[in-house]
């Protein structure tokens, strides 16, 4: 399906192109959207006509996408999920999950606006881009954590994925120091007797 487009659109092209889509995406969103029109004699003509105009509108509406960036821009919000010990989720954080969240907290975003390749299924800290305007993206942090104690500790830079063992000297030097017995066929197959091998 050939359509021209009415505004940039990513990976597909600027304001004007003449581009061939599935039908599928043309017909379900690049249509009803507003995105483009089908490429035809009479859409050329009237692309034409109403250029100017379209491009009043973008510059105008990238002007407002532009001033929200600078709001929202390295902004983070907290989302507490219930996860495993490894930091697992039970379940995922997925785009409508972001923009409530930004919401609440005071910045509007829709849940098209956010790009995510993949929903997030981990704690931690998550860079997160929103599309604000065909022509203005932004990032932002997700904190995904168990509660808002392990969010803060995140934010300062912990990792909370990994597994906390903390030895003190005296307790490494005890471990280094541990003598495996290798068991009698061991010993047999490498022909030594009576050998202790140590830990690493």
């Amino acid at each position: 399906m050939e359509v021209i487009l009415l505004e940039r659109v990513a990976k597909l092209g600027q304001m004007g192109d003449v581009v061939n889509v599935k039908t599928g995406y043309g017909r379900n969103y690049l249509l009803p959207q507003g995105k483009a029109l089908r490429s035809n004699a009479e859409s050329r003509k009237r692309f034409e006509r109403e250029k100017t105009h379209l491009e009043a509108r973008n510059l105008e509406a990238r002007t407002e996408a532009q001033a929200v960036a600078g709001k929202i821009e390295g902004k983070s919000f907290v989302v507490i999920r219930q996860a495993g010990e490894t930091g697992q989720l039970y379940g995922s954080v997925s785009t409508r999950d972001i923009a409530e969240t930004a919401s609440s907290g005071g910045v509007s975003i829709e849940r098209r606006q956010v790009r995510l390749d993949r929903a997030i299924k981990a704690i931690g800290l998550h860079q997160v881009q929103i599309a604000l305007h065909p022509e203005v993206e932004v990032p932002i942090t997700i904190n995904v954590a168990r509660s808002t104690d392990e969010a803060e500790r995140q934010a300062r830079g912990e990792d909370l994925t990994r597994p906390d063992i903390q030895l003190d000297e005296e307790e490494l030097a005890e471990v280094v120091a541990t003598e495996v017995e290798i068991p009698e066929d061991a010993r047999a197959e490498t022909g030594g007797e009576g050998e202790t091998e140590k830990t690493a």
